[in-house]
């Protein structure tokens, strides 16, 4: 099993294997890999965090790292998102995603990112150090500043450039995505059918 740099030969399979690990999952179908693909050509993406997995000359996993910036009233700071991370079905919970989340979250400490930033299921992140991004102020647009939300967490490298006030966390654009867009550009995968299932987002 090797870590690695993405490089543009392996993108075709990076999406197929995001669309496939997210399909479904939060909602109908999926626009991860749709990001994913949008994210290569943005200036927010971090290119020398965007690792995948190999094993047996096939891709197994995929981590991104982007910048998105957190709005302070009077200014705004950037901010690193990590994700989308992804990892094969037939490799999850075998360890591979901690790995290359460790691995790339060390990378990220390395070059002196003060803070890593992240959406996700707390149980999982909080293994790799992870809190609550609502102690420290930080809110994601569009929830309540009143209560705690739990899924998004900041990782924290160098606390001194974090501020003792309210932040509201805006992703970069390209995650703002038009589903009939993400619909078009899903007809050069093979079909797969979206499910309505109990386990995904309410909201949606």
């Amino acid at each position: 099993m090797e870590i690695r740099l993405e490089n543009e030969n392996d993108y075709l399979e990076v999406e197929e294997l995001v669309r496939d690990s997210f399909w479904n999952v939060y909602r109908p179908g999926a626009f991860e890999h749709y990001i994913v693909h949008h994210l290569r050509d943005d200036e927010s993406l971090i290119r020398s965090l965007a690792y995948v997995v190999e094993k047996d000359n096939k891709i197994i996993a995929h981590i991104n790292y982007s910048t998105g910036f957190i709005d302070y009233g009077e200014e705004e700071i950037d901010a690193v998102v990590l994700g989308p991370v992804s990892v094969d079905k037939n490799h999850q919970n075998q360890g591979v995603g901690s790995k290359l989340i460790s691995f790339t979250l060390s990378l990220a400490e390395n070059k002196k990112i003060p803070f890593v930033l992240v959406i996700g299921d707390e149980n999982y992140y909080h293994r790799f150090g992870f809190e609550s991004a609502s102690d420290y102020g930080i809110f994601l647009e569009g929830t309540d500043t009143d209560d705690e939300c739990p899924f998004f967490m900041v990782k924290i490298f160098d606390e001194s450039v974090l501020r003792n006030e309210l932040g509201i966390f805006h992703n970069p654009k390209v995650f703002d995505v038009d589903e009939k867009k993400v619909d078009e550009f899903d007809r050069k995968f093979e079909f797969k059918e979206k499910l309505v299932l109990d386990t995904q987002l309410k909201e949606l």
